[in-house]
């Protein structure tokens, strides 16, 4: 792993809610918002940004937490702007800050937490016994 960003590092990502987004359950339509779902791919993908830079080509990271906390709606067709923010980047564990926007209004803040490791490792322990 390349060690090539410091805590406080920033990265971002912007996406458009679309109808895939929404909280959509096995009845149906529940809400025309970004559904938490949605949202946690998007942290992660926004903090996974950094492993792109970091890994070797023989390592792969992994995901080890989620938190999301809510603090508005974002709409069918409004872009959201993600961004991930080193908090800790120790060994091969990194955490970032996670803050979700549309325009000036904050919807949602969060953790994420990767973990790097070497391909064969994974292989192995995704192997079925």
């Amino acid at each position: 792993m390349k060690n090539i960003f410091s805590i406080g590092d920033k990265k971002g990502y912007r996406k458009i809610v679309g109808t895939e987004d929404l909280v959509i359950f096995p009845g149906g339509l529940l809400h025309s918002v970004y559904s938490t779902f949605a949202m946690g791919r998007d942290f992660e993908w926004s903090s996974r940004l950094f492993f792109n830079n970091l890994m070797d080509m023989d390592e792969e990271g992994v995901g080890t937490m989620l938190q999301i906390d809510h603090k508005g709606p974002a709409f069918l067709g409004e872009e959201v702007v993600i961004t991930a923010t080193i908090d800790k980047l120790e060994g091969m564990e990194l955490i970032c800050s996670i803050e979700a926007r549309v325009g000036d209004r904050l919807i949602a803040i969060g953790k994420t937490g990767q973990k790097m490791l070497k391909k064969d490792r994974l292989a192995a322990i995704f192997r079925k016994p």
